[in-house]
């Protein structure tokens, strides 16, 4: 096929992403969201005044899909959250069989936030007149000059919480600004009831001054004459990008998987198999983000509430699903994915460009070896990325799953955006008492205050190495001292504990420096006779400091351990719980682990958590440098030898 021929393929294959599935684990079409608008709207079971959460692929269950050929038909359900009256209904849609198959009304939870209701803030407060004193007090009259956010309302207990579904509001002033973030109205928050539609409260607690005009704007004036690059880099491919893309199947060099992005949690990726000698061999059943806990550190009225579990409260509000930039978010030669998202009245609205996938060539070393000065031997390492970025209010944050030539793949998050910044009295940390600044943050700009917070991102990966009975195992490295009257006075040797129960599976943060962490089918033996692995290399990590019983981490009680394994389990999907919009806690891992259900020679599911404290540094504003993690999930006795030994010689 000519190299032309070959990119149009691959295009008009990634273009097609909103067409009819052909595929269980596909994402919903737009004539399936549409069949589910009207099944829904027939069923008799919506008011004037029922909205929709949620409308999502209910996928098939697993062993369904595991069985599936293709050729064959399969179930296309779609699950929907609805929220009539303050009260919140779940439902399943048989699409194909055109009727709602299930409703049920889910009590002692409330309904996840949507785009509407967070956008929509400026409008809501506008009107209060107690609000508009607040303004005022501030020197503001021109209420036109102010960008107002929603956020979740967190919870700690109140009554008040228990009456209403809330949001806060804050506002910032965007006079002078080319950025809504730099000049925080400090110390007005409005509490606001989303089911009643009207302010509860207006939190006033005391005026300081807003920051200067300009600090925050990072546009081609404010940044000021571009450096100079004296030599461009160019990558390009001619003959067309090196994977292929059929529908949502993506093939590259030995990989094999299948790939769809959705709302809640962005990219999904299925049924992830490596070839070797010919066969297609199971490494993964899926991986996807599950949960994002950002959690900031000030105590303040206005502050308080900051503790965002963010795919839960921001994911049906689309905040997951933001366009890439050609060129610069992807470089050229990369495909692009769309998605579909569902608005209040279950409406599919486009997100274009919410995924690309792309090779890269990074000057990295796949292996190399020298055996003299004339004997070198190497070969130069080229990546798959397959990468979203969620904008989650503030934050940008990309997220990436990276094909390796060895048989690795790396989850990977890069946080950048925009700190959460604060108003304060002081010019800088010089003019506060002692000239030690702000406990709870850092100067970045005059009179604005970066928070300290964290950053923890939960994924959860189903392995499936060489098939679904696995077993997590822990190799621990163990110092050994040797046998009176050998030369050699210590070592060490590996001790491996197999992980009978779910309490056994939990790992912190400071546990895996010293151990190997695998994912181990015990029935597949390799040629050398050890039981098949996938190993997990954690990177750096942070584990929780906020203390048991406080709200924002009983609420996000993943993040108590960097690892969690559990038996699979198809309704099992989201590590803080269905419903996290002001949720008690305790849902979620701690729930599901409480029973600590058996997990060895089983279909297991490993959850792991990326924890990142950030302190912010005058570096970081206005916006802040890609901050990178990474997990590497590599072969341990998978491969008879290292599988990228047939790489080619550079041209």
């Amino acid at each position: 096929m000519k190299p032309m021929a070959l990119l149009a393929l691959v295009l008009a294959c990634a273009t097609s992403v909103l067409a009819e599935p052909r595929h269980p684990l596909d994402p919903l079409s737009t004539h399936e969201y549409w069949e589910v608008f009207d099944i829904m709207k027939a069923s008799g079971k919506l008011g004037p005044a029922s909205r929709y959460s949620a409308v999502s692929l209910q996928e098939p269950p697993k062993a369904e899909v595991l069985a599936w050929t293709a050729g064959k038909t399969f179930r296309r359900e779609a699950k929907v959250v609805v929220r009539q009256e303050g009260r919140t209904f779940e439902g399943v849609v048989d699409v194909a069989g055109k009727r709602l198959t299930s409703w049920k009304e889910r009590t002692g939870v409330k309904a996840n936030l949507t785009f509407t209701e967070l956008s929509d803030a400026g409008d809501l407060v506008q009107d209060d007149p107690e609000w508009q004193a607040a303004m005022r007090k501030r020197g503001i009259k021109d209420f036109e000059t102010l960008e107002c956010f929603g956020s979740p309302a967190g919870y700690f207990g109140t009554a008040e919480e228990q009456a209403h579904r809330l949001e806060r509001i804050t506002c910032d002033e965007r006079r002078g600004d080319s950025t809504p973030w730099g000049r925080p109205v400090e110390g007005v928050v409005v509490v606001y009831d989303l089911d009643a539609k009207k302010v509860l409260r207006v939190i006033d607690t005391g005026a300081v001054p807003v920051p200067p005009a300009g600090s925050g704007d990072y546009d081609a004036e404010a940044i000021g004459p571009e450096r100079d690059i004296p030599s461009p880099i160019r990558v390009e491919q001619p003959a067309g990008p090196g994977f292929r893309v059929d529908g949502h199947e993506v093939s590259w060099q030995n990989w094999r998987f299948h790939v769809r992005v959705e709302p809640r949690v962005g990219l999904v990726l299925s049924l992830v198999r490596v070839m070797d000698g010919g066969k297609a061999r199971s490494v993964l059943y899926q991986g996807s983000l599950s949960e994002i806990f950002v959690p900031y550190m000030d105590p303040s009225e206005g502050w308080l509430h900051a503790t965002y579990i963010d795919a839960g409260d921001y994911g049906n509000a689309e905040g997951l699903l933001k366009p890439l930039e050609r060129g610069t978010d992807c470089p050229s030669g990369a495909v692009y994915l769309d998605a579909l998202i569902a608005d209040e009245r279950a409406r599919p609205e486009p997100r274009p460009r919410s995924a690309c996938l792309f090779e890269r060539e990074s000057g990295d070393i796949a292996w190399r070896h020298t055996d003299g000065p004339d004997a070198v031997v190497s070969r130069p390492r080229r990546d798959l990325v397959v990468r979203s970025v969620a904008v989650l209010g503030n934050y940008d944050y990309v997220l990436d799953w990276v094909f390796l030539q060895d048989g690795s793949f790396k989850v990977v998050v890069g946080a950048t955006g925009v700190v959460a910044v604060k108003g304060v009295a002081a010019r800088t940390a010089a003019d506060t008492p002692g000239g030690t600044g702000d406990p709870y943050g850092r100067y970045v700009a005059p009179h604005t205050v970066a928070i300290n917070h964290d950053h923890f991102f939960s994924y959860r990966l189903d392995f499936d190495v060489d098939g679904t009975s696995n077993s997590f195992e822990r190799d621990l490295f163990v110092k050994k001292r040797t046998p009176e009257g050998n030369l050699r006075r210590s070592l060490w040797a590996v001790e491996s504990k197999i992980a009978h129960t779910e309490r056994d599976g939990m790992v912190d943060v400071m546990e895996h420096s010293e151990a190997l962490l695998r994912v181990v089918n015990p029935a597949v033996r390799g040629p050398l006779g050890y039981p098949v692995s996938y190993e997990l290399r954690p990177g750096h990590g942070a584990s929780m400091l906020l203390d048991a019983d406080d709200w924002p981490r009983r609420r996000a009680g993943f993040a108590d351990h960097m690892l969690w394994v559990t038996p699979e389990r198809d309704d099992e999907r989201y590590a803080a719980g269905d419903y996290v919009t002001m949720s008690q806690g305790g849902d979620g891992l701690p729930k599901w682990t409480s029973a600590n259900r058996p997990i060895e020679k089983t279909d297991i599911v490993v959850w792991y958590t990326f924890g990142m404290h950030h302190a912010p540094r005058a570096e970081d504003w206005p916006i802040m440098p890609t901050l990178w993690h990474e997990l590497e999930i590599r072969p341990y006795d998978f491969f008879a030898r290292n599988p990228a030994l047939d790489l080619p010689r550079p041209r």
